[in-house]
C-alpha cells in the first residue's frame, strides 16, 4: 500500500515539474527577432538596436518648407454636381408677378359595387400526368387537411374550378366565375 502511495506521490511531482517546464518554454519569448511585414521597419530596426550611432541615419526633413505659403484655391465655379443644369437666375425684384393657383381636380370616386372575393387560399403543390389521352390531376393543400385533387374544369373543395392545368402554375377561379387567380407550383 505504502508503495502505491509512493508511485502516486512520484507521478504528481513529476507532473507539477512538468507543468512548469512546460508553462515557462510557452511564456518565454524567442531570443531571434521575427522578419518585419515592411522594408522599412526591417532596416530601422538593425539600426535602433545600434543605439546612439543609429540616430546619425535620420530622415531629412525640410522645416522650412512648412513655412512657405501655399497656392489659394482655385475660383468659384467649380461646380460639384456637373450633371445638374445651372439654375436660372431668380427674377428681378420688381418684376416680380402673382401667380393664380392651380386647381387640380378630384379624382373620380370609386366604382360602387361589390367587393371582390378573396384570393384563394390553396397551394398548388403538384400534378399528375397520367399519360397520353388521360387528363391532368391537378394537386392541391389548404394546409389544414389532406390534399385536395382536381382535373381541369372540375371542382375543388366545393367552392373553386379548375380553368387550366399547367407544368408549373394552374389557372383557378370561384364557382360563379368571379376572383380568377393563377396560382404558381410551390412544392411544399
Amino acid at each position: 500500500m505504502e508503495t502505491e502511495r509512493r508511485k502516486q506521490l512520484v507521478l504528481g511531482a513529476a507532473l507539477v515539474i512538468l507543468a512548469v517546464v512546460g508553462y515557462r518554454a510557452w511564456i518565454q519569448t524567442s531570443a531571434v527577432p521575427l522578419p518585419a511585414s515592411n522594408p522599412r521597419a526591417a532596416t530601422a530596426a538593425p539600426s535602433a538596436a545600434r543605439g546612439p550611432a543609429g540616430a546619425a541615419d535620420a530622415p531629412d526633413v525640410h522645416l522650412e518648407a512648412l513655412q512657405q505659403e501655399r497656392p489659394k484655391p482655385g475660383g468659384t465655379e467649380r461646380n460639384l454636381f456637373r450633371f445638374k443644369p445651372k439654375a436660372p437666375p431668380p427674377p428681378p425684384p420688381g418684376s416680380a408677378r402673382p401667380t393664380a393657383p392651380t386647381v387640380t381636380p378630384a379624382p373620380p370616386p370609386a366604382p360602387a359595387g361589390p367587393p371582390p372575393p378573396p384570393p384563394i387560399a390553396l397551394k398548388f403543390i403538384g400534378v399528375i400526368d397520367r399519360g397520353a389521352g388521360q387528363p391532368k390531376i391537378a394537386v392541391l393543400s389548404d394546409g389544414i387537411g389532406p390534399p385536395l385533387q382536381g382535373v381541369e374544369g372540375g371542382t375543388v373543395a366545393g367552392k373553386y374550378r379548375i380553368l387550366r392545368i399547367g407544368t408549373e402554375s394552374i389557372e383557378m377561379a370561384y364557382l360563379d366565375g368571379r376572383g380568377r387567380q393563377t396560382i404558381r407550383l410551390s412544392g411544399s
